[in-house]
């Protein structure tokens, strides 16, 4: 399994799925709600690895992200676009699309045995555009 990101703003980011490990989706509903409730949110968590750019080996766009981190929110670019496809055997099982994505935490992990390094991007939709969040999948051989 793999997992292809990208995130459309005024640049393009591409994680490729050497540097994906790991994608979380969350749906956000307080935990003191005793019925279905209109305070819902939701979260996606992106992990991997940090990669080295060597001969002719793809640019490691994680740079980028930490970047779009800092974007302060009276910027209308601290909102992009983010899909993400979940591939199986060259398959895509899962497309989801936040048209109107944020970034909530930004980290990056160094050691001295773990390679170069890892990441975690934690982002939000919108809470007024949840709507226009999409989740395809079912795709057929």
């Amino acid at each position: 399994m793999g997992f292809r990101v990208k995130i459309e703003g005024a640049e393009t980011i591409e994680l490729h799925v050497e540097s994906v490990q790991k994608v979380t989706l969350k749906t956000d509903i307080p935990t003191d709600a005793n019925a279905r409730t209109k305070d819902v949110g939701s979260t996606m968590v992106i992990s991997g690895k940090i990669l080295t750019a060597v001969d002719g080996d793809p640019f490691d766009s994680t740079r980028q992200l930490g970047i779009w981190s800092l974007v302060p929110a009276e910027k209308a670019d601290c909102y992009r676009k983010l899909t993400v496809e979940v591939i199986s055997a060259d398959q895509v099982v899962r497309k989801i699309f936040f048209p109107n994505a944020f970034v909530v935490d930004y980290r990056e992990y160094f050691g001295d045995t773990e390679g170069v390094g890892t990441f975690e991007l934690v982002v939000k939709q919108k809470k007024d555009k949840l709507d226009k969040i999409t989740i395809e999948g079912g795709y057929s051989a």
